[in-house]
């Protein structure tokens, strides 16, 4: 090869390389031109941006466009619950038996369990829903669930409800809430039930316990006839003052006996004869009698001091006087009853002075009598009492320890079905007492669809648009601003390219 051959191809590559290296610059170029853009006052542009724009806006407001005239209407009912924080009690006093007491704590006074997070739960619970749906003969699918929010530090629940129309809408946010009262009424009764139940053996168990000492009380008294502890006390009260009453009546029956004897001793007689003297001298006939035969004692006498035992006189004057005698006697034995031994040892003379001191006699001895029969009455029912009292011991120990038991059993009886029956007060231990705050209101405005959000939001992207295809127009006067390097390098590519052309 010859040394202008050499030369000439150098050339000839040079001349294929320019075409190469302005296809990859003029690439370049417009790559650069789309991420940098054209010049702001280039109005060639703007038949592209107003076709992005026009894209843009049919992407944004179509959707919007057909849901609004698409979509039903649907209207939202509100209602507002509300669960009083005060706790509630009750007390029952029970007459001579005991006390109950019944308290339900606050809904808030524990901190691991929440009311209004349970009432929430409940109120979305299936079997509420589904009863809710029944009552309007809806399926639950088409009633739709609550939308429920709880107010923080409150024991407020807010409840919404959509459906087809107002009257709708409130009739479903109604029906919801009768099926939670319903339910919350039935759980509560519920539970009242289980504590009944449960509780019903343990008052069966009592109620036995109070029987069965009740029977065996019943039995000691029959027994022993022996009603109450408190009449045994009576018993042994009566008993010591009736030994009291037996120790007063022999003091004072020594008194009166040791009287007798000494006015006994002062007459020389006892108070049977002296009674006898005084009955026969109160009898008139007998006193005639024994002054006839006083009349013949003393002609006796006056016989006998005269003449002997033998004289007519003295032995006719005997006979007079025996006479006298037998009659006295006779008519003596006719009122006392006495016989003839008794009677001669009987003054039959007259009493004189001696009749006080005999009636004395007799009146002591008459109240000497009654003191001993009374002594001895008494002394009798005061053995009766000492023997049952002695009897009585243990049945009245006995019986004493039943009644106890029997006051305890009774008292535990009663104290148990008190607190039964206060349960049956205490509603809501378990499940607090709820209140409706807000009735379910009648919507006046449609909550679906949001038309006025709906232009807001359409509004707000066109906005958004717009915005970034007047980034998109300015986008190459911001980029020489922040980049300026990059605007010179390119304003000098073309003159390099001429110079390589």
């Amino acid at each position: 090869m010859t040394h202008s051959a050499q030369n000439d191809r150098p050339r000839a590559l040079s001349r294929l390389r320019v075409p190469a290296l302005m296809r990859l610059r003029l690439r370049e170029l417009s790559i650069s031109r789309i991420m940098r853009g054209g010049r702001s006052n280039d109005l060639g542009r703007l038949p592209r941006y107003a076709g992005f724009f026009a894209i843009g806006a049919v992407c944004i407001w179509t959707p919007i466009t057909t849901y609004l005239k698409t979509a039903p209407l649907r209207y939202t009912s509100e209602l507002s619950l509300i669960l009083p924080g005060s706790g509630a009690s009750a007390s029952v006093n029970l007459d001579s038996i005991g006390q109950a007491s019944s308290y339900a704590n606050s809904p808030y006074a524990s901190s691991s369990v929440s009311p209004t997070e349970t009432y929430k739960r409940l109120l979305g619970a299936g079997r509420i829903v589904d009863a809710a749906a029944g009552s309007m003969d809806m399926i639950a699918e088409d009633f739709g669930s609550a939308r429920i929010q709880l107010v923080d530090q409150t024991g407020l629940i807010h409840i919404s409800m959509v459906g087809n129309s107002p009257e709708d809408a409130q009739a479903r946010a109604a029906a919801l809430l009768t099926a939670f009262f319903t339910e919350i009424e039935a759980l509560r009764t519920d539970e009242v039930t289980l504590r009944e139940d449960s509780g019903r053996s343990a008052i069966e168990e009592y109620r036995q316990s109070v029987l069965a000492t009740r029977e065996e009380i019943s039995r000691l008294q029959r027994e022993t006839g022996l009603i109450s502890a408190e009449q045994y006390r009576m018993l042994v009260s009566e008993t010591d003052a009736l030994a009291e009453k037996v120790r007063d009546l022999a003091a004072t029956l020594d008194e009166k006996t040791e009287a007798v004897q000494a006015l006994e001793r002062a007459l020389d007689t006892d108070a049977r004869l002296a009674a006898a003297a005084l009955r026969l001298h109160a009898d008139t006939e007998f006193t005639a009698l024994t002054e006839e035969m006083s009349i013949q004692a003393a002609e006796l006498s006056q016989a006998r001091g005269k003449y002997g035992e033998r004289h007519p006189e003295v032995r006719a004057a005997t006979a007079g006087h025996e006479a006298a005698r037998r009659q006295a006697f006779a008519r003596a034995t006719q009122i006392t009853g006495l016989n003839i031994a008794q009677l001669e040892a009987l003054d039959l003379s007259h009493v004189g002075g001696r009749a006080d001191l005999l009636s004395d006699l007799v009146t002591l001895e008459a109240e000497r009598s009654g003191l001993a029969a009374e002594h001895a009455s008494m002394s009798a029912r005061l053995a009766t009492a000492e023997a049952r009292r002695i009897d009585l011991i243990e049945p009245a120990a006995r019986l004493e320890d039943l009644q106890r038991d029997f006051s305890v059993s009774e008292a535990v009886f009663a104290s148990a079905m008190a607190r039964s029956q206060t349960s049956k007060v205490d509603l809501y231990a378990s499940y607090p007492l709820v209140q409706v705050l807000e009735d379910p209101s009648l919507p006046t405005e449609p909550s679906s669809p949001r038309r006025k959000l709906a232009i807001a939001a359409g509004g707000a992207a066109t906005f958004f648009l717009c915005m970034g295809l007047l980034l998109g127009w300015l986008r190459r006067p911001l980029l020489n601003k922040l980049i300026p390097e990059a605007g010179s390098k390119t304003a000098a590519a073309p003159a390099s390219l001429v110079a390589a052309e």
